[in-house]
Order: C-alpha cells, then sequence, then structure tokens
C-alpha cells in the first residue's frame, strides 16, 4: 500500500490488538499486524517505534492532559482537588471508547512485559501531576503524596470498572470511571480521616 494511507496509525492499532486478542503479545509479529491493516512494515514504523507502542502511543497525550487539568484547577482549590480534577478528565478520556480499553487491559493483563511498562506509564502520570502542582506552589513532599495518592485510586477504580461486565447491573455494573474515580479518592480521604482520629 502507499505511504499516504488515510488514517494509518488507526487501522494498525486496531490490526494489532486484533492480533493480540487472538494469539498473544509475544506470538504476533510487526509484518503480520502491517498486513491485517494492509500496510507495509516500512508503515508501520513510521508510526510506532516497536510493537509495544500500539498499545502506548497515547502517553503523550495523557501526561498532557493531565499536566493541564492540574495547571487549569482553580486556585483555590487543594493539591487532591487539583488531582482528582486530572483523574476525573482522564477516566472521561476512557469512558469514550470503554470496549477498547477493555481490549487493551486484557492483552495488557496477560503479558508481564507489558504490565511492567503499564506501570512505568503510571509512574509517568504521576511525574507529570507532581510537576504541574509544583509549578501551582504546592511544596515537594505534598505535590507527591497528592500524585501518588491518586494514581493509586485511579487504580483501584479502573479496576472495579474493567471488572464489572458491560451490560450487568451490581455492585459497580455500568458505573462510569470518573464516577468510580471520585469514588475512591473519597474512601481515600475518609481512610486517612479514620486514622487521623484515632
Amino acid at each position: 500500500m502507499g505511504r499516504w494511507e488515510p488514517n494509518a496509525r488507526g487501522r494498525l492499532a486496531e490490526a494489532a490488538l486484533a492480533l493480540y486478542a487472538e494469539q498473544g503479545f509475544e506470538k504476533t509479529t510487526v509484518t503480520e499486524i502491517a498486513e491485517a491493516a494492509g500496510l507495509t512494515e516500512r508503515t508501520f514504523f513510521r508510526h510506532f517505534a516497536d510493537k509495544r507502542e500500539v498499545l502506548f502511543y497515547g502517553t503523550e497525550m495523557a501526561l498532557d492532559m493531565l499536566t493541564r487539568a492540574v495547571e487549569e484547577a482553580p486556585a483555590s482549590a487543594s493539591p487532591m482537588d487539583a488531582v482528582e480534577a486530572a483523574l476525573e478528565s482522564f477516566a472521561a478520556f476512557f469512558q469514550e471508547d470503554p470496549e477498547r480499553v477493555r481490549r487493551r487491559d486484557a492483552v495488557v493483563s496477560a503479558s508481564t512485559e507489558l504490565r511492567e511498562r503499564e506501570l512505568v506509564k503510571l509512574d509517568a502520570f504521576a511525574a507529570a501531576m507532581v510537576g504541574a502542582l509544583r509549578e501551582r506552589g504546592t511544596p515537594e513532599p505534598t505535590a507527591y503524596l497528592a500524585a501518588e495518592a491518586g494514581i493509586a485510586a485511579f487504580k483501584v477504580a479502573y479496576a472495579q470498572w474493567i471488572a464489572a461486565e458491560p451490560g450487568k447491573t451490581g455492585r459497580t455494573g455500568e458505573q462510569e470511571l470518573p464516577r468510580l474515580v471520585r469514588k475512591a479518592l473519597t474512601e481515600l480521604q475518609e481512610l486517612l480521616a479514620d486514622r487521623a482520629s484515632v
């Protein structure tokens, strides 16, 4: 296929996700991904550095989204309020295509290499929020605690959201991820308040 194929990146990402789900990340080759997308290996490498990047290529956009949300929080917002606003906007982005997010999560969860990469990504998200909080004048220990606590709450909410079977109701069934993030952060604050009152 030609060099200027429309939406080549999206086609490659969809082909990769389908192949990873079908035959596993480790067994899938770049050649197979390119062929399934109707493109060439050269086109693949113009869009992605390697086959892992197909699953992580939105990281820069996510870092920008989190940073901007913290920066744009009202001046009166506490560090945790700014982190909550950032994580809720991030969660809303995930909510736009829950089926794709769940398919991606299944692929990542099945691979030790990808799970490690996911942890590195989450660490980068925390670091981005720390930087944005520091720019707002938040002292360093507080900025780190707020960002890391926020990521921990996000991980809990995300796991609940992923585990909820689509189309079913129940404890977490059909709940939106932003609401679950808010709930996890509230539970964290209650947990810390309980400890402070002891």
